[in-house]
């Protein structure tokens, strides 16, 4: 070892939904970790994600999920609105779905969840500007390379660095798709309250798929994704660009006023624009999502459009499991007779198991659902409005009615 080097146990790369979930999963199970995020800070790219039954579930695992619930409104109702027509193609009461009773949803802001994770683990747990840029091996113990020319020597090394992940490129996992799509997102903050209903908006077809949903009290959060044409060249050149582009589309079709307020009301900073990337979903059935002590999750295994709102859900399940699978092999009723380094690799074996068909089955239905949802076809829009609307509802339901676990066998 240089005199340079420093030895750590486990490394998680990137302090982001999977990897926090992962380390505060670790935590609970008297396990240490070390997560490197390339950031100087904490980042909450997205500003907010629609928090499913499944992510709550993680949640509840982790011990935050109260928290979450008092800083968040639950929503009440789903209404898909075809922007062709202004017609009600969809209305579901949450209030009344679910097998297990009412479903809970709501809009969370990505911040305060990752603050609260964060506040939940030992200080020093983060450490910030420390990206990896090579991962070499000695033995079972990976060398990495961080950009500021410093090294770490690492016996597990857990991959949650999004979609230019690193560690998957090491795994030699498939690079991701582009799939003809870009989004934009915002934030509208009313300071004394916005007074909408904690319903969530959608609407579909037209060339594109736009929604909203409340936050809280005083935050709105909506999204809005196209298929980009010549014709839209420079308008992510800035967030005024942006902005006008999403409130000229939606003008062109039958959105409310009312919607188009709250897009009005997002301040330029809280407006972004990104192409929609994901992993094709067959690579995934044989890829090598662990390796040894070397594994991924969160985007750095699934990454996918959002046609679901399953993103940020699927990450925190990865860390739940994750996190148990890691934990019961380390110091549970598994932590017994074999070596640590065999122990770890089957570990890691179990959690690639259970997490390999969930990330291909979600990949593939999100894919899928935002093609037909935002189709300007004539003959997929008439289908999708008259026929398959309840089909698409239900396989978005089904895809959130997933229990993780807990974090013991």
């Amino acid at each position: 070892m240089q005199p340079q080097d420093a030895a750590e146990d486990i490394v998680i790369a990137g302090a982001g939904l999977a990897g926090l979930a992962a380390a505060l999963g670790l935590h609970r199970k008297g396990v240490r970790s070390l997560v490197l995020e390339s950031s100087p800070s904490l980042r909450a790219s997205g500003f907010a994600f629609t928090t499913w039954e499944n992510a709550f579930r993680a949640l509840d695992a982790l011990g935050v999920g109260d928290k979450i619930r008092k800083q968040h409104l639950r929503a009440k109702a789903l209404r898909v609105v075809a922007s062709a027509t202004g017609e009600i193609v969809r209305e579901a009461d949450f209030t009344q779905q679910g097998k297990r009773g009412p479903l809970e949803i709501r809009c969370v802001r990505r911040d305060l969840l990752l603050q609260a994770l964060e506040e939940e683990l030992p200080k020093g747990t983060i450490r910030y500007s420390s990206k990896i840029v090579s991962i070499e091996e000695d033995g079972n113990i990976k060398i990495l390379q961080l950009a500021d020319g410093s090294v770490l020597r690492a016996k597990v090394l857990i991959g949650c660095d999004g979609i230019n992940s690193v560690v998957a490129r090491w795994l030699g996992l498939a690079k991701p798709s582009y799939s003809g799509r870009s989004a934009a997102r915002g934030l509208a903050h009313y300071p004394d309250g916005h007074g909408f209903d904690p319903k969530f908006l959608q609407f579909v077809g037209h060339g594109f798929r736009s929604g909203m949903l409340p936050c809280n009290e005083t935050d709105i959060y909506w999204f809005f994704t196209w298929t980009p044409s010549e014709h839209d060249k420079g308008v992510d050149e800035s967030a005024a660009k942006m902005k006008q582009f999403v409130l000229d589309k939606l003008r062109g079709s039958k959105v409310p006023e009312e919607a188009l307020a709250v897009i009005d009301k997002s301040e330029m900073s809280d407006v972004l624009a990104a192409p929609l990337r994901f992993r094709p979903p067959l690579s995934l059935v044989t890829a090598t999502i662990s390796k040894g002590n070397a594994c991924v999750a969160g985007d750095a295994l699934h990454p996918m459009t959002p046609d679901l709102g399953q993103g940020g859900c699927s990450a925190l399940e990865d860390g739940v499991v994750l996190a148990r699978c890691l934990g019961e092999a380390l110091v549970g009723k598994d932590a017994m007779g074999s070596p640590e380094s065999d122990r770890v690799e089957a570990g890691l074996r179990e959690y690639a198991r259970i997490r390999r068909w969930r990330s291909v089955e979600l990949i593939a239905t999100a894919y899928t659902v935002g093609f037909i949802q935002q189709s300007n076809n004539a003959i997929v829009s008439f289908l999708r409005d008259k026929f398959l609307s309840g089909v698409l509802a239900g396989r978005l339901l089904k895809m959130a009615d997933y229990d993780c676990g807990t974090l013991s066998n």
